[in-house]
């Protein structure tokens, strides 16, 4: 087994309708607003952006994000991971009764080298530490939900 290879899958339910949720998750230098553990979000071009993110555990992860997916007819959102994390995340929406069903994905491998070395000791808290920034994200990205009105038909 590689200790340093990651794979995690989170699936939310929110009551708002899939493309309220597609318009909020694909706007990434937003996310500082809503999800706690995402610090920073800065654009580097149309299609990717440097992140900077901390959940509990005294360390921040740096990342450049690229865009591989963006498909607003399937609700997916993809990206390319670099940095001290190396490989993808995916956002899969699906309507689900008046809501829709989030479906997280990620795949990654830490290159950073201090989370290299402790990566079997640590491995059970850095998971840990992960399911706490993702049950943030779930509640910051409902709040967001209920406080930014849907777009009017037809606006982009």
């Amino acid at each position: 087994m590689d200790w340093c290879h990651y794979r995690f899958r989170v699936v939310w339910a929110l009551a708002a309708p899939p493309e309220a949720v597609f318009a909020v998750l694909e706007r990434p230098e937003d996310y500082p607003l809503w999800w706690p553990q995402v610090r920073e979000v800065a654009r580097l071009d149309q299609e990717s952006g440097a992140v900077r993110f901390r959940s509990f555990l005294p360390y921040e992860l740096r990342v450049t994000a690229r865009a591989v997916r963006h498909d607003p007819v399937a609700l997916v959102l993809e990206i390319g991971l670099a940095g001290d994390l190396e490989g993808w995340a995916r956002w899969t929406l699906t309507a689900h009764g008046a809501g829709t069903r989030v479906r997280y994905e990620q795949e990654v491998e830490v290159l950073r080298p201090l989370m290299r070395r402790l990566a079997l000791p640590c491995r059970p808290v850095f998971r840990a530490n992960h399911a706490v920034m993702m049950r943030a994200g779930r509640r910051g990205l409902a709040a967001r939900l209920r406080a930014v009105p849907p777009r009017p038909a037809g606006e982009i």
